[in-house]
This record gives structure tokens, sequence and C-alpha cells, in this order.
């Protein structure tokens, strides 16, 4: 799996994975052109999230733009003819981002992965529950990967209620399976979940597991310029894919080590998974359990008090 003209960096691999620690702005033009079959991009938001070294501060949006675009240019330069990238934004950044590659390369879907929130929301204005992410190709005529059969997922028709469809020629029962639309629900990477990782915007691997499997077939090459924890390479691996992550966060980069089973040893260092807690804010059930016992310290001063209410 050569896909770098030359490595100026560090760089560690095994026959299915390779982990690069460095800027992918600087890496990403050392890697060849057409080299790559797919890419999944899940970069900095511009919206101020804590990545340990570096925060993800611009000027302004157009800032932004500028950043973005140096990178979306380099991920087309180096995919393939026929190659697939997807790659995500904030909902306030995307659609300039949209108008661009729009204007240069072929947008194949405008996807919203939608998920619940259990956190505080806004009491100003509506609080956002979705990401949007492009699937873009060089152009219209590129014939891209699309197993749809890898992909299909329960229909909510009446086919569970074992119906029978009568437009067709002669009557047949109502299709169980069919092809995704362009709305995803994915439920987010919560703390204690089997999957977590200490990282502050990581994605499920339910999300990456449809995108590889219907973008590309197995012994592809998966790239993800900004790897953080890694998700991308390792469900890539788990589905016989060739995974290359970058990542310029040395803690990530060592997520990427362990989780893609290049080494369990890092320059003397034990790899393991922290599980602790990326933020401090309280859960809900914290809150409960806090709320239950201020009642019952408020019970305990104030015999009057029963369930909650003030007899």
């Amino acid at each position: 799996m050569t896909i770098f003209e030359t490595t100026h960096f560090e760089t560690l691999e095994n026959a299915d994975s390779q982990a690069v620690l460095g800027d992918c702005l600087v890496v990403l033009k050392q890697i060849k052109t057409d080299s790559v079959d797919l890419i999944f991009a899940d970069p900095p938001y511009g919206i101020g999230k804590d990545f340990g070294t570096t925060k993800d501060n611009f000027f302004n949006a157009d800032d932004y733009k500028k950043w973005a675009v140096f990178w979306i240019d380099e991920c087309m330069r180096v995919l393939k003819p026929n190659g697939t990238m997807y790659f995500m934004s904030a909902t306030q950044h995307m659609p300039m981002l949209d108008n661009y590659v729009a204007s240069r390369y072929f947008v194949v879907n405008r996807i919203v992965w939608i998920y619940d929130s259990s956190g505080v929301q806004s009491k100003s204005k509506f609080g956002s529950l979705y990401e949007p992410i492009l699937m873009v190709t060089q152009n219209e005529q590129a014939k891209y990967t699309f197993n749809y059969k890898n992909i299909m997922i329960e229909t909510n028709t009446g086919a569970r209620r074992k119906l029978i469809d009568y437009r067709k020629t002669p009557p047949q029962p109502y299709n169980n399976l069919k092809v995704p639309g362009n709305v995803w629900n994915f439920s987010r990477v919560r703390y204690k979940m089997a999957e977590y990782e200490n990282h502050p915007t990581q994605k499920p691997e339910a999300l990456l597991e449809r995108i590889i499997l219907a973008s590309s077939n197995e012994g592809d090459i998966v790239l993800d310029p900004f790897s953080g924890s890694f998700t991308t390479s390792a469900v890539a691996v788990r589905l016989k894919r060739k995974a290359v992550g970058i990542e310029i966060n040395p803690d990530y980069f060592k997520i990427g080590l362990r989780r893609t089973g290049i080494c369990d040893v890092y320059k003397g260092e034990p790899l393991f998974c922290d599980k602790s807690r990326k933020t401090n804010n309280k859960s809900k059930s914290d809150h409960s359990k806090n709320a239950q016992l201020a009642l019952t310290l408020e019970t305990a001063k104030n015999p009057r008090i029963k369930g909650g209410v003030l007899a």
C-alpha cells in the first residue's frame, strides 16, 4: 500500500492500515495523484471545539472556506477518476462549500445525518439535531462504486403486515428491504458505549460502515485526512479495505495505532483505550440523582413535603 511520493513525516503501518502523524495540509501534498478509492473527511467545523493540541478557531467564514477549499482540492486530486469522497462540515458552513464543490466537481448526494440529543438545547432558537454530508465524485460521468445490495435496510411499509402490492402484475407482497434514502438516523457515540474513545467529535461506526460498504470494495484504499478517533480506519480494516489515516494530534495518532491493530506499544508506552469523559457536562441521570438527593435533604428538613409536593 504505497500512495506516498515521499514520507517526510512519521508513519507506522501493517498490511492493512497506515497511520500518519502530521498536518493533512502538508501530508496530502505528498500523496500520489489518482491513488485513493474512497475518502471520508470529517474536518474541524470552525466552531471552537477543543482538540487538545489545537482549537478550530477561524477569523470568519471566508477564512474557513479558504482553508477548506485547499484540502478539498487536494483530496479530489488524490481521488481516483471513479472514486468517491464524502465530507462533513458545520450546518452554517456547508452551503458555501457545497456551492464550491458543485462548481468544480459533481455532488451525487446531499445527506443529512440526524440524531437525538440529550444535552441542553437552546432556549432562543431551534436546536441543531443534524449534520450535513456531501457525496462527491470528479464529474457527472464518473463510474463510481455503489454497492446498494450491501446497505439494504428494513422498510416501514406493508411488508411487516404481509400486505399485497396490487400495483404489480401479478400482485406480490411488499418488499421488506430497500436502499436507504439521504436522511440517516444513527445515534451519536456516547460516553461508556463500547466504541467510545476519548475524542470530542467521534463519529459512529454504523455511519462509516454504510459509507464504506456502499462506496468501496474489498482491497480498496480508504483515506481519512482528519482521522481523529480513527473510526474510518477501524471500520475499513474490519471490512477488509486498506486504511490510511492522517492525524495531527499525537494522542489521537496513538488511538489509530491501537484501534487498527498496527501496534499496542508506542515508544515504550502501552496503548490502552481511554474511557474517561471528554466533557464535564452532567448527563440527565446525573442531574436526576442530584435532584433526588436535594429532594431527600429538603424532605428531611420539612416533614410536610411528600413525594416532592408540599402537603
